[in-house]
Parts: C-alpha cells; sequence; structure tokens
C-alpha cells in the first residue's frame, strides 16, 4: 500500500505527514489492519527497539474535583461509586510507588484530582517527591496536579519531578463539548509552564469519546505541535455515574488504528498506552505493543488493571523487553535538544479535505463489555497489597 510505505518513510525521517495521511489511516479497513501496525511497527522500532518502558499511577488524593469533565470518574456530580479520599501522606505515597518500582516500573506517576494544587499542595507533593526519590533510587517522577499557576512548576522541578503531565484530552474545536468549567487553552498554557521550568511534559488524548476522526487527527496535530516527550492515548472507560457512560464507540481494531496513526504523527515519541487498554483491546493489546513504547503497569487512577504479572508476561510472550532504569527512553536526537516530537521542517498541512480513498464501511460496534470495567479497591487509600 502506498499509503503506509510513504508513512514508513516519513517516520523514519521524522517528518510530518499530511492531514489527509493521518486521516486515511484511519479509514483503512480490517482487511488492511495488520498492514497498518507492521508498517507503523517499523518506525516504532526505528526509534525504540523492542523496549517497553512502564510506568506506575499513584492517586495521591481520589474523588470530590469540582471541575466537570464529562470522562472523569471524579468529576462534580459524578455518581461512579469511586475510591474517595484526600490527600496521602508522603510515606503513603512512597509505599505505594515502591510496589510499582518493584514489579518494574521505571517512572511513578504522581496524580491529584482537582482544578489545580495550591501552593500548600505544592508544599506537600513535593515532599512526597523527595521521599519517592530517596527510598527509590533512579526512578523518575511525573506530577499531574491540574492547571499549575506561575512558580508552581519551578517548585516541583527543584523537588525532583522530572515529568508533569497534563492531557489536551480532545480536539481544540470540540473541548467545550466534554468540559465547561476550565477550557483547551488553559491545558495549553499549563504544558508550556512545565516545559518552560525543564519539566519533560507529558500530554495525551482520550479517544471512544463520541469524536470523529477529524476531532482525533486535530488533538494528535496539535499534540505534535505542542512538542511534549510523552503521548499517552487513553480509551474512555465509560463509567456508569458519569455524561459518557454509554459511550461504547471503540473496537479493538479501531483503536490500533488510533495508536498507529499517534506513531506516524509522532514517531521518535514516547507513545505510552494508557487507561482503557484492557476494556477495549482486550485479546488484542499484544499488537499495541507493535506500535506504543511504554504502559502503565496495573492499576489506573479508579479503575483496575489486569495483573502486573499478566503485564510483564505479555510483553515478554509479544517478543519485546521491559526497559531497564539505566536505559534513556527517547532517542539521542531528542534528549540532545530537550524534546519535541521531531522535525517541522515540513510545517503543518493545513487543514484539508477527507483523503480521496473512499472509507471503509464503519464495522458495527460490540454490545457494551461493562462488565470489564472494574472500580479500584484496593491499593493507594485503602488497607489491601496494590495490583503491580
Amino acid at each position: 500500500m502506498d499509503l503506509l510505505n510513504t508513512l514508513v518513510d516519513k517516520g523514519l525521517r521524522r517528518e510530518l505527514p499530511t492531514r489527509e495521511e493521518a486521516l486515511a489511516v484511519l479509514a483503512t479497513s480490517d482487511d488492511d489492519l495488520l498492514d497498518v501496525v507492521a508498517a507503523a511497527g517499523k518506525v516504532r522500532r526505528q526509534w525504540f527497539g523492542r523496549r517497553v518502558k512502564l510506568n506506575y499511577l499513584v492517586n495521591l488524593k481520589s474523588g470530590l474535583c469540582p471541575e466537570d469533565c464529562s470522562y472523569c470518574s471524579q468529576r462534580l456530580g459524578s455518581k461512579a461509586e469511586i475510591l474517595k479520599y484526600t490527600w496521602l501522606k508522603p510515606d503513603e505515597a512512597s509505599q505505594a510507588a515502591a510496589a510499582g518500582v518493584a514489579g518494574g516500573a521505571k517512572r511513578v506517576c504522581l496524580v491529584a484530582s482537582g482544578r489545580g494544587p495550591t501552593d500548600r499542595d505544592v508544599d506537600r507533593v513535593s515532599k512526597t517527591i523527595e521521599a519517592i526519590k530517596e527510598q527509590n533510587e533512579g526512578v523518575e517522577v511525573c506530577a499531574c496536579l491540574g492547571l499549575l499557576s506561575d512558580g508552581q512548576a519551578e517548585r516541583l522541578r527543584s523537588a525532583g519531578a522530572d515529568a508533569y503531565n497534563h492531557n489536551l484530552n480532545t480536539s481544540e474545536g470540540t473541548y467545550g463539548d466534554i468540559t465547561t468549567t476550565h477550557t483547551y487553552a488553559d491545558r495549553v498554557e499549563t504544558v508550556h509552564q512545565a516545559q518552560a521550568a525543564g519539566l519533560s511534559a507529558c500530554s495525551g488524548l482520550i479517544a471512544g469519546m463520541g469524536e470523529s476522526d477529524a476531532d482525533l487527527v486535530d488533538v494528535v496535530f496539535s499534540l505534535r505541535e505542542l512538542d511534549p516527550d510523552s503521548v499517552p492515548v487513553n480509551f474512555l472507560i465509560p463509567f456508569e455515574g458519569t455524561p459518557l457512560a454509554k459511550e461504547w464507540n471503540l473496537t479493538p481494531q479501531r483503536c490500533l488504528r488510533i495508536l498507529a496513526m499517534v506513531r506516524f504523527v509522532c514517531p521518535d515519541v514516547e507513545v505510552r498506552l494508557a487507561g482503557g487498554r484492557e476494556v477495549h483491546l482486550r485479546s488484542m493489546q499484544p499488537l499495541a505493543l507493535h506500535l506504543v513504547n511504554s504502559i502503565f503497569l496495573g492499576d489506573y487512577l479508579t479503575s483496575e488493571g489486569q495483573a502486573g504479572q499478566a503485564d510483564l508476561d505479555m510483553i515478554a510472550d509479544a517478543g519485546f523487553e521491559v526497559e531497564g532504569a539505566g536505559t534513556t527512553t527517547l532517542p539521542t536526537h531528542r534528549a540532545r535538544q530537550g524534546g519535541g516530537c521531531g522535525s517541522h521542517d515540513g510545517g503543518c498541512a493545513p487543514c484539508g479535505e477527507a483523503p480521496g480513498e473512499a472509507a471503509a464501511e464503519s464495522p458495527e460496534v460490540p454490545a457494551a463489555r461493562t462488565d470489564l470495567v472494574a472500580v479500584r479497591r484496593r491499593g493507594a487509600g485503602t488497607d489491601l497489597a496494590p495490583n503491580a
């Protein structure tokens, strides 16, 4: 397929595909799916070999968020029966992080619900970062605390944070449809603040919220322009009790096409398979390892993931290897330049019409698998051992 040959060549040169080419990936048929995965896999192996980076989430404060993000089980007005608790103490958070590190995680992601941290919150998280670093030599720490105020990113960096996560989630044009209590521009500004403070930027998306192919391409092109080092790709977990509980729009095949498109647009970036992979990819998760070079180990913020050992077995069985603590994740050219999705020499293609190829008829979406959405009841904030 000429399209895939072109995309592989561009990916190996870190050249931005056109918008039409990205749309065409999402429009490929299921008959061509393995060809798409194989093509994107060539790009993935060029920049990351067969390494898989493991990340581990610690939910520092769960639920009771004043924001109204429609996809989130912790949102204002959520009736999802999730764990709710206030801030973990630094030693509690460090203990939770240690379980993930012992399971092979190279990065610990510290997340707290809320619009954004107060200065007191930043002090609290700073102590937590210091405790984790003291007890786990060489571990990376990424903070995800919401919208940042002036000076807060610098304080987190001084405390030892390596990275900051703040996702764009969806396209600018549709952002107001999922959240009204803050704006898309607010999110972009927080990522810029993290980058200006010298933190590695982590910013991604959520697929499956009812968005169009054009929306998906828009947000991924925006992420390329934003220049993060890591792009997490989440697939909506439709929690009962949230406005998007009935949005079951994804098939395993569509998930793989989305991941392939992200890899082609950001070829040399840490593309991370994040929340929802067990729910939507199911038995096809191993194929995604040919597209992504990073996953979360074990559980998520408010939902359970598959067993940590199952993650490790999946990686080994698929012929990949866990990335060691002494290995630099990003290619040397990105580490040297301080990050970025790759060369911008070609610029961004202007918004154009749909791809010339006729889009394949959309496959019938299978019945909702509500049995696969399991609320987290173990780990941080409970008396039960974590899943790592």
